[in-house]
């Protein structure tokens, strides 16, 4: 017996010495280094501590921004606001969900088999025929979720075959059905601007869920805990910009040409999009945050990112002013011209004069040089959606560390930066300003951040740095 315990012991010891572990819990559970790939477009906002609020002469009198001390976590964000070309790949993923969709509800209405063509070939991928071809995952997860009814709709959760390509072109529309569909989709020929072909933007809705972290903290039932579908919203709403705001917001102002070629026109691609409201930014963020996880599956790397999702206005602040403390501007100030008299910004230098910035609307997201995090238009061009409820009050009750606003019922968000209709006052880092959730506007805009895993802070950052 003794012989057995010591080689036991002996194969342990071998088995420990192998692997580093000694019997202890030093070394955890073993894992992958984590480090952090900077998206594409954004930049690394390094946490740090500022002084937020209006330094400066309130001089509206708003005494909506007493200075505050507080702390901010890292967190990536937009060199630029959110552009038509950015935005329209938005547009254009629903518009391609939505035929699809429409066209394998018909094939699986008609019946039409996939190995019959023309429409067919659209059905939806979850059919019969098709389980045997899944991995044991998808056959899980098809009995299990995809087959399930969500809410009324009973093609929640089918997947759509997306391989086949759409053909857009109505001289080689595949069958008649294919024809039928596509027409239900676009507005008649009467209806149309010119008798061009249009598709029917109210169509065009996206479907989204998200988890409501504000109901669930103030959720104070014990019936309720550890019940995440308590509190899972879901949201459907239209996606297309309301490019109306253009001719509203202008009488006797001859803004058609902007309404009409704006959104679309290759020649406005990389201007910042408007006409979106905040629901609708936000749902831009959270399908940007599915985009982006999809990619990752299909390239087989099952690690998920943070979210994309609109800045809270302490962030938004922060990255605002690029590093300077005190600052008025993103660029310093406290003028909005450099020393050799050229403006900073795009904005209203006076009372009816629109052009002297050399901008008569919005400018292209790069205009006007970068402030010290490399974010451009940081002031001026578009003010800027922040998650954050407007409230007078909001900084006598916000935290010191990672501040956002309390949770409030008020259709009121607020927007930052000004914009290129407005004077300088607007265009100071900490003036606050306001807008209805449901509001689109030819002057606001939007850009996204994502928060940094870890505790990358301004200071550690330097250090790593020398």
């Amino acid at each position: 017996m003794k012989k057995i315990i010591t080689l036991g012991a002996v194969l342990a010891l071998m088995t420990s010495c192998g692997t580093g572990d000694k019997g202890e819990l030093m070394h955890g559970e073993p894992g992958k280094r984590w480090t952090s790939d900077k998206p594409q477009g954004m930049s690394l906002i390094p946490g740090g501590t500022f002084t937020m609020g209006q330094a400066n002469e309130d001089f509206l009198g708003a005494q909506d921004a007493p200075t505050k001390t507080v702390t901010i976590g890292s967190f990536y964000m937009d060199e630029t606001e959110i552009s038509n070309n950015q935005y329209r790949k938005f547009v254009e993923w629903v518009k391609d969900s939505v035929v699809r969709t429409k066209l394998a509800i018909a094939a699986d209405e008609m019946g039409v088999a996939k190995e019959s063509g023309g429409i067919g070939a659209y059905a939806f991928l979850d059919a019969e025929e098709n389980l045997d071809k899944m991995t044991p995952y998808q056959k899980y997860m098809y009995d299990n979720y995809y087959s399930l009814q969500v809410s009324d709709d009973i093609y929640g959760g089918r997947r759509l075959n997306k391989k086949v390509p759409l053909v857009k072109d109505t001289r080689k529309y595949p069958d008649a059905n294919y024809v039928e569909v596509m027409d239900s989709l676009y507005i008649p020929a009467s209806e149309t601007y010119n008798g061009m072909t249009t598709f029917d933007n109210s169509k065009l809705k996206f479907k989204y869920s998200y988890v409501d972290v504000d109901a669930a903290t103030r959720d104070r039932s014990n019936e309720n805990r550890g019940k995440r579908n308590r509190h899972l919203k879901t949201e459907t709403l239209l996606i297309y910009p309301d490019t109306t705001r253009w001719i509203k917001e202008f009488q006797y102002s001859y803004n058609e040409p902007m309404h009409n070629d704006y959104f679309w026109h290759e020649a406005f691609g990389d201007y910042p999009v408007v006409g979106v409201n905040w629901n609708q930014a936000k749902a831009f963020a959270a399908w940007r945050s599915m985009y982006k996880n999809n990619y990752l599956k299909d390239n087989k790397q099952t690690i998920e990112i943070n979210e994309f999702r609109l800045p809270m206005e302490s962030e938004w602040e922060y990255a605002a002013r690029g590093g300077l403390e005190g600052a008025m501007y993103p660029w310093g100030g406290p003028y909005a011209t450099d020393e050799k008299g050229c403006f900073m910004a795009n904005f209203k230098p006076t009372r009816y004069d629109y052009a002297a910035d050399g901008a008569l609307y919005t400018a292209n997201v790069r205009s006007y040089p970068p402030n010290g995090y490399n974010l451009y238009n940081m002031a001026g061009n578009v003010a800027e959606w922040t998650s954050s409820t407007y409230d007078p009050s909001s900084y006598a009750h916000m935290s010191s560390l990672k501040p956002r606003n309390r949770p409030s019922d008020s259709p009121l968000k607020v927007v930052r930066g000004g914009s290129w209709r407005d004077p300088a006052y607007f265009l100071q880092v900490s003036t606050r300003d306001s807008e209805y959730a449901d509001s689109a506007r030819s002057y606001v805009g939007f850009r996204t951040v994502q928060s940094v895993s870890g505790s990358l802070s301004r200071v550690n950052q330097a250090k790593m740095a020398r």
